[in-house]
């Protein structure tokens, strides 16, 4: 039997081509190896405020992002978080194993809670209830970047505590960071991912970004002083264009850095620019052309088989812990 993986997204603001390097090309290669589980992880998203219609929606696009990227229902089992109601359960059970200095120590949560007053309890118990949503299903490789390393370590320090304490229980997952993708910086910050969240579209290009736009934002991405196309840390903004375009066009950073160390900035930001409308052409074609009840179908099915899983992993936790 493949060893599985389990990933998700959230189906919060407008999913760009940093999530898409980032997580879904590599889950698309991944789900040929591995037995594959992906999720829409709508309970995560509504630890910032969310408008109910819009994240109904956002969630169905996500999934149907994920089907247009080329994750096959075939392969892989994609549901939406909030329809197994067993990982929450397994949260809350979990919340009793875990120490609030650890939670404290989130390097996520201390960037994102500099107002206390206004920070939920939600917030600061994400990395349980993502370590529920990965020890559920038995997990062996958690693909995930860099900045989420310690919410996969979170996760291992509890499945470790529960087996020490409740007998062997959880399979310890292992992360696998994959390489340059999974840190794609914003086009106007080179010292930040880019995010779904970010507060100008400038940071980012939407996987259903229109060519004009995309040839708009690549155009205006910042970039580093000097005149000459190297790919060194010393030039973060440029690297991330280097990285972008290697990532589309199955290449290496420094090989694309050498074919254009003759020429301008403005000539390298322009052939990006069609780099990345000649990738994202065919994907947007298959976008559209998803039907929503497809979608619904798929993650209806999805949630059968996540929640087959789920169901008989809890009446094993039911048991250890002792509840009636």
């Amino acid at each position: 039997m493949n060893k599985r993986i389990f990933s998700g997204i959230q189906p919060s603001g407008v999913l760009h081509l940093g999530n898409y390097l980032g997580a879904i090309k590599n889950w698309v290669e991944l789900q040929e190896k591995y037995d594959s589980i992906f999720c829409v992880v709508d309970l995560h998203a509504i630890t910032v405020p969310q408008k109910p219609q819009e994240l109904r929606q956002k969630t169905l696009e996500t999934a149907k992002t994920y089907l247009a990227a080329g994750i096959d229902p075939e392969k892989s089992l994609i549901f939406v978080q909030s329809h197994v109601p067993e990982h929450t359960e397994l949260a809350w059970i979990l919340n009793t194993i875990t120490k609030i200095s650890e939670l404290e120590r989130m390097t996520q949560f201390k960037d994102k809670s500099g107002n206390k007053q206004n920070i939920n309890a939600g917030l600061f118990n994400y990395p349980v209830l993502m370590a529920a949503d990965i020890l559920m299903y038995d997990t062996n490789v958690v693909p995930v970047g860099e900045d989420q390393l310690q919410h996969v370590e979170i996760s291992r320090v509890l499945g470790r505590r529960f087996n020490s304490t409740f007998g062997e229980t959880f399979v310890i997952p292992e992360p696998r960071v994959a390489r340059e993708g999974m840190r794609i910086m914003g086009l106007d910050d080179p010292k930040s991912k880019m995010s779904k969240s970010a507060s100008s579209e400038y940071n980012y290009i939407a996987l259903t970004d229109s060519a004009e736009k995309i040839r708009e934002k690549t155009m205006r991405a910042v970039t580093d002083s000097g005149k000459n196309i190297r790919y060194r840390d010393e030039q973060p903004a440029l690297k991330n264009l280097l990285n972008i375009y290697a990532l589309l066009d199955n290449a290496k950073p420094a090989e694309v850095a050498q074919a254009y160390s003759q020429k301008s900035y403005a000539e390298f930001k322009r052939d990006l620019a069609e780099v990345i409308v000649g990738f994202l052409e065919p994907f947007q074609e298959k976008y559209n052309e998803i039907d929503d009840r497809e979608v619904l179908k798929i993650l209806e099915e999805g949630k059968e088989k996540a929640s087959k899983l789920a169901k008989e992993k809890m009446e094993t936790i039911r048991e250890k812990i002792g509840l009636l």
